[in-house]
């Protein structure tokens, strides 16, 4: 069936669909106290604006990486993606089709959500502990009908575990006897198991040991390069950022406030708050370049500051980053900043 749509945005120099591409996207959070206490209190709505009208797209085969700090709404851009929460405003599309549309038509949604796969951060909650290893992983062929016969998918279930690293014979035991990175590679084989193109990482290594997060990135790429998978990458690391990703967008208070292609983001960062998270990053070469010390904290994202979010911990604001917001424009190389003072050319 295809899920192609009749028309949408496409790539400005091959003139491709992009395989992913969001339009806008918002998600707010009614986190209002109960009707009564508001009353009696005189209180109106709390919401909270966890995804704030944010655009980018993800072309295949590539990697799209989100930082930020905590908070600025990464995992929530997770979700909307893999359509585990609906969007407030805004759609995604996946190869031109409406993500929203697409699932409400439940022989589409399946379709659908064939392509789509997520890995989540803590690979042992999202495990079922009174499962096998084999009917974890043989459980989307079963969902989607993939493999025929019993005998068949308990081959391709082992294919699979002998493709992320671990034996056949581990299909007979359970999560708990595993460790926390053989328990991502079961992630990751489930994951795998509907042959999906996109996949959704949020955090998938946070969780791991250093050596244990090498191993799995490694293993990423090299099934990303044989697959030709697609890629969004949630973290805040910006070392595993730099060793992942083709492309970078920085968060902070649910928008995006700079978007360009890694080489460029890590060489010449443009907006104040990329260049405050690089500087956070320890400098293992000495280099001895200035670094400018992180100043301030996140606000409170049920009260906002007006104008640029961040003018309250910039160094370069002035008046019209207090009282207008900035919207993500082209700064030249591929890159795209939502800055006043990029823009006015008061910070090169």
């Amino acid at each position: 069936m295809n899920l192609q749509a009749k028309s949408t945005a496409t790539d400005a120099t091959t003139g491709s669909v992009p395989l992913v591409q969001v339009e806008q996207l918002e998600r707010r959070f009614d986190v209002s106290a109960p009707w009564l206490e508001r009353l009696i209190e005189r209180r109106g709505r709390e919401i909270v604006h966890a995804v704030d009208g944010i655009d980018f797209s993800i072309e295949r085969g590539t990697t799209l990486a989100l930082v930020g700090e905590s908070g600025c709404g990464k995992s929530t851009v997770a979700r909307l993606l893999v359509g585990l929460l609906a969007p407030s405003a805004g759609r995604v599309l996946i190869a031109g089709a409406d993500l929203q549309a697409t699932l409400a038509d439940r022989d589409r949604a399946r379709l659908l959500r064939r392509r789509l796969q997520m890995i989540f951060q803590d690979p042992y909650a999202s495990l079922n502990p009174r499962w096998t290893v084999r009917q974890i992983v043989g459980e989307p062929l079963r969902v989607h009908r993939i493999g025929g016969a019993p005998a068949e998918q308990d081959a391709r279930v082992a294919a699979l575990l002998e493709q992320v690293g671990l034996r056949a014979a581990d299909g007979d035991k359970y999560p708990h006897q595993f460790s926390g990175g053989q328990r991502q590679r079961i992630s990751i084989a489930r994951a795998l198991a509907s042959e999906p193109e996109i996949l959704v990482l949020d955090e998938p290594t946070s969780a791991l040991d250093v050596s244990v997060q090498a191993q799995v990135l490694n293993l990423m790429r090299e099934l990303q390069r044989k697959r030709g998978l697609s890629y969004l990458f949630i973290s805040h690391n910006l070392a595993v950022v730099r060793h992942v990703s083709d492309s970078v967008g920085v968060m902070y208070l649910g928008r995006i406030v700079e978007l360009a292609p890694k080489p460029r983001l890590f060489a010449a960062p443009r907006h104040p708050y990329t260049r405050m998270l690089l500087d956070a990053v320890p400098d293992l070469e000495m280099s001895g370049r200035a670094r400018a010390v992180a100043q301030g904290e996140v606000p409170n994202p049920l009260q906002p500051p007006g104008g640029c979010s961040f003018h309250p911990r910039c160094p370069h604001a002035n008046a019209r980053c207090r009282s207008e917001r900035p919207v993500l424009l082209a700064a030249g190389e591929g890159t795209r900043v939502a800055c006043h003072a990029v823009q006015e050319g008061r910070l090169s």
